[in-house]
């Protein structure tokens, strides 16, 4: 749709432009002088030299361009404007088919073979300025492509995304589901109250996962909550020697943000930053800053085999792709790993009024 109206407001500028250059020099000549006859006679000199340019670059810029250079057709599009060419010049070729007449001063000063070589200048001169109207056919439609090309490239990437933030949904799948609850299973025996509450807040993460992200921007309210709400679920895994400390600071004004963005880190760090039977932590931190949205969180590192690292892994690499394209230079994403413990820091720019 984008496209089309594109197109459309490009063609209705190139009427507008050759309808100027066609009109003005005799609009300006009838305005300076007062004379309206002296304007149509200025408009009459003046149309056979530019409706050829018309003409030459309405034909490539439909037809020659689109059908044979950008089909690679670049021999035959070399004929074909040669032959235009050679047509729209067919006056000066051949003077006495086409009543083409040397001025009579130019006679008088040039024997019959410097006529020739006049014609062959004229010729010249005018293909020169035609081929040139060729190329600015070939420019404004490079331009036309590349603009489309870019504008499917992002259609593309906007499909992708939105295919990965399916997938990023699924991530509360099975894996996730089966261990919450196979830990509230064992909570009923325990703790019957945390279990009910503990379904309470796994109902809210589906819920608001599978139905209320399907906006391209969420309230930060509602994704804090559903933060909330999973990395209590988390913890249900974690036993006595792992420390989990939340702080959610929101700025005063509604702030609307893309969906999922930070469970990727959150699931990072309970992945690799927990460990049952050494000390673990894991402090995650949401704040304004300015006008920046900040995300914080640490975890405890633990030696890994293997090629599963902490700061790396899909889902990390579905988080850069959907910040680059919902926040392309909006956005700044820092890690660091120091000292047994790892930080990352994610903000979004400008995000706050």
């Amino acid at each position: 749709m984008g496209s089309k109206r594109n197109h459309l407001i490009l063609n209705l500028a190139q009427v507008l432009v050759w309808a100027c250059v066609l009109v003005l020099p005799a609009l300006v000549n009838w305005l300076v002088t007062g004379d309206k006859q002296h304007g149509f006679f200025v408009l009459h000199g003046s149309l056979p030299m530019l409706l050829p340019l018309l003409a030459i670059y309405l034909v490539n810029y439909l037809l020659l361009v689109p059908k044979l250079l950008f089909r690679k057709h670049l021999v035959w599009f070399i004929v074909a404007n040669a032959a235009l060419i050679l047509l729209l010049n067919f006056r000066i070729l051949f003077p006495p088919a086409m009543n083409f007449e040397v001025p009579e001063a130019v006679r008088q000063q040039f024997k019959t073979r410097d006529i020739v070589a006049f014609r062959m200048v004229a010729l010249l001169s005018s293909a020169v300025f035609q081929v040139l109207f060729v190329f600015l056919a070939i420019g404004i439609r490079y331009i036309i492509r590349s603009n489309d090309i870019q504008m499917q490239l992002q259609e593309e990437r906007r499909k992708t995304t939105e295919a990965e933030l399916t997938w990023l949904k699924n991530q509360l799948n099975p894996h996730f589901l089966f261990n919450t609850l196979n830990n509230i299973s064992s909570l009923t025996q325990i703790d019957p109250d945390k279990a009910q509450e503990s379904i309470g807040q796994l109902s809210d993460t589906l819920r608001y996962a599978l139905y209320d992200t399907t906006a391209e921007k969420v309230p930060l309210a509602g994704e804090v909550e559903f933060m909330d709400n999973y990395i209590r679920l988390m913890q249900l895994r974690c036993n006595e020697r792992t420390e989990v400390t939340t702080s959610w600071e929101l700025p005063e004004a509604e702030v609307k943000i893309a969906p999922l963005l930070f469970i990727s880190l959150i699931e990072n760090a309970f992945k690799h930053g927990v460990n049952a039977r050494m000390d673990s932590f894991v402090h995650i931190r949401l704040r304004p800053s300015g006008r920046d949205l900040v995300f914080e969180c640490e975890n405890s590192t633990f030696e890994k085999t293997g090629v599963d690292h902490i700061g790396s892994g899909i889902g990390l690499e579905n988080l850069m792709r959907r910040l680059d394209l919902i926040y392309p230079d909006a956005y700044k994403y820092e890690q660091h790993e120091q000292g047994g413990v790892y930080s990352v820091r994610l903000s979004l720019k400008n995000l706050l009024p």
